[in-house]
């Protein structure tokens, strides 16, 4: 089974298998991708609606990776379907792709290259230059932003 993002109806994404989707994705989408979305359901695709436990392990991982300021419910919900119907992700999006390897939910890109490695992101100081694991609204120790940073 194959669980659609967003990018799946925008880029005209087929396969032979059964697939899944959310209500948020469909609320995302106009226009015609919006009419593939329910044209999809018409041939019988799932709607799913995932577990409210399922989305807060997913949104543990992302806080656990550092995508969590960048993951938005529907992302997050779309995992989560993935994870409890045991199925591939389809999705474009970088952040998805690296909570849903965190939990060892399979992913398939459309139109980007998939990520080459899962990353913890850290955190950095804009003004004094120290690094934290989780995000915080300023630095604690000279009171400036934070920045996502790569900890490669």
């Amino acid at each position: 089974m194959r669980i659609l993002d967003s990018s799946a109806f925008i880029h005209e994404y087929h396969t032979d298998d059964e697939t899944a989707s959310i209500p948020l994705v469909k609320e995302e989408l106009t226009g015609e991708h919006a009419f593939r979305f329910d044209a999809q359901e018409g041939a019988g695709m799932y709607v799913h609606i995932p577990g409210q436990g399922t989305v807060d392990k997913v949104l543990r991982a992302a806080k656990e990776t550092g995508d969590a300021d960048v993951l938005s419910e529907t992302d997050a919900r779309l995992i989560a379907a993935a994870f409890e119907l045991d199925a591939v992700l389809v999705t474009d999006d970088y952040a998805m792709q690296n909570v849903a390897e965190r939990l060892n939910v399979t992913v398939e890109v459309i139109a980007q290259d998939g990520i080459a490695e899962q990353r913890n992101w850290k955190f950095q100081c804009q003004g004094c230059g120290r690094e934290f694991d989780e995000n915080k609204e300023r630095c604690p120790i000279c009171g400036m932003g934070l920045s996502r940073k790569n900890p490669a």
